[in-house]
This record gives C-alpha cells, structure tokens and sequence, in this order.
C-alpha cells in the first residue's frame, strides 16, 4: 500500500468526518422553525407524490391512446380489457392522492369520512371527463400535424411532439385544477415543464386545436385565455405586467392578469405579451416582439411597431 494511502479503517467514525451530528442539529432547529412559522409542527400531512403523479399521468396517457402511448404489443381484441385495467389502476391511484391533497389542506394527518367522500366525488367527476377530453386531444394532435410540414404522420406528432406532450399534462391537470385539487395539478404540470421545457400554468383556458411548435421556453401563465386554433413558437411568454401588493406588502393573488388570445392566432419565437390584453382574432404577432396593449383583430405587429415602454412597481412576467 502507497504511504500517502490511508487504510478505510484510519478513518474517522460514521458520521464523524463530516460533522453530520452538528449538521443534523441545526437542519433540526430550521426545520422546526420553518413548521412553527407556518403552524404545522405536529406531523405536518404529506404531500402528494410526484412520482405517483407521474406514473398515473402515463397510465391516463396510455388509456386515452393505447395504440400509441400504451403497452408495446396489444392485440385489437385486447384494447378494450387493457383500457379498463389501465384506468381502474390509474384512478384508484389518484383517488389516494386526491385524498391526500385534501389532507394536507385541511391540515389533517389521517383521513375522515367526509374527505374521503369528497375524493371519491372528485375522482369520478375526473373519470367522467375523460372521454371530452380525449375529443378534445384529437383535435390539437390534428393542429400540430396538419401545422408542421416537417410532421409525416399523426402517429409520430403523438409519439414525439413536446408540445403534445405538454398539452395532454395540461388538459389533465386543468380538469383536476377545476375539481378543486389545484396542488396535484400543479405538480402535473411542472412534471411536463421537466420533460418539455413548456411551462403551463394548470389555470390557464386553453380551446382546441392548441399546437405548440418546438416549444422550449414557452410560459403560460395562470389567467391565459386562449381561444381555438392558437399556434406558439418556441419561447413565447404569456405573462403578467405587473404584481399589485396589498398594503401589507404581500402581493395580491389570483386577479386576472394574463393576456386574452383570441381564435386563430400565430405568435412567434420569443414573443413577450404581457398584462390583460387581448390579442384580436386572426392576430399573427412576430418573433421577439414586446407586447404590453392589446391589438385589433387581423393585426400583423413586428418589432419596428412596438413602442418603447418604462417598467416599474413590480414590473415583470
């Protein structure tokens, strides 16, 4: 053995060459303070799960689209039993999250009666939408297919499409925001963000035939209202002006703030429109423009046309 080599066992104890007792302590006293400055020492309720989120989103997926985004090999004859076990697994998944979300509202850490029925409730109104929007997926799978010259076929824009991808996690996960579990849809709609890079608030109102070409660095913020046959580019900001404060400081939340578009608009690479403006129908808004006022249906707004604009109070997206 080398001489500058020391043998395992001339370390010091577990734990001890790191300080991890100290370590321990002090994460323990910003732990404990953290709780207490949000009333939740005794056993704080847990979260849901990402990790069972994301599996019971790719059940969903794979039921609404079996041939697809299902199991590799399944016989015509066998699609049927398979998108019934498939959403039988998926919701009862949910179901325990859901319950789970409603705890951690409540501030409970073990379920009642009354939440549980409540779960179930959201569950099978979720359940119920499944077919609309199954409906409503053909149509934006048919947007980026019949929008992007580069796509051969239906098939390959529902296998590889990142915007596809995002928008079947955000028609999930706004139905669910709809239902009253806004955290589980929130944490739907960052698992997208991670694999995409597209990032849509789970509020947001989005009509069919939505397509996002390319999609990296795409921002949906929560109070969108997008309208039908709406096309982004990659890098488009939907976002708000300004943050209004009430009088404590602490910024007001949920007012309406982000841009209306209206049906049949093209806004490319880069765009930033911010605040509640409205984006006439037929709009085609070019790529890195500033947009902070709303346009008249049919514009056509390029750079060269947009003013100069002081930002100040909280100004931002």
């Amino acid at each position: 053995m080398s001489a500058r080599m020391k043998p395992v066992d001339s370390f010091p104890p577990h734990g001890a060459h790191w300080g991890i007792d100290a370590i321990v302590a002090e994460l323990r006293d910003l732990r404990i303070r953290s709780l207490e400055a949000r009333q939740r020492l005794e056993r704080p309720p847990k979260l849901p799960s990402r990790k069972v989120l994301a599996d019971i989103v790719g059940g969903l997926s794979a039921a609404l689209f079996p041939n697809r985004l299902g199991a590799v090999e399944i016989g015509r004859e066998g699609i049927d039993h398979y998108v019934g076990h498939t959403l039988d697994s998926s919701l009862r998944a949910l179901l325990d999250q859901v319950s789970c979300e409603l705890r951690f509202s409540a501030g409970l850490d073990e379920a009642q009666e009354s939440e549980r029925e409540q779960a179930l409730a959201i569950a099978r109104e979720f359940a119920a939408r499944l077919p609309r929007l199954r409906e409503l997926l053909d149509t934006d799978v048919r947007a980026a297919f019949e929008g992007d010259p580069a796509a051969r076929s239906v098939d390959e824009v529902l296998a590889c499409y990142p915007g596809v991808t995002a928008i079947i996690h955000h028609r999930l996960a706004h139905e669910l925001y709809r239902l009253g579990v806004p955290l589980i849809a929130r944490v739907i709609s960052d698992i997208a963000h991670s694999a995409t890079g597209i990032d849509i608030h789970p509020g947001a109102q989005i009509g069919g035939s939505f397509f996002i070409d390319h999609g990296t660095g795409v921002v949906i913020g929560e109070t969108a209202v997008i309208g039908q046959r709406v096309r982004l580019y990659q890098a488009v900001t939907l976002g708000a002006k300004r943050f209004p404060v009430d009088d404590n400081g602490a910024l007001v939340k949920g007012n309406a703030r982000h841009p209306i578009v209206e049906d049949e608009v093209v806004i490319y690479a880069g765009a930033t429109i911010l605040g509640r403006i409205t984006i006439g129908r037929g709009s085609v808004i070019g790529g890195n423009v500033w947009l902070t006022r709303s346009v008249p249906p049919k514009s056509n707004i390029s750079q060269a046309q947009v003013r100069n604009e002081t930002f100040d109070a909280g100004a931002g997206i």
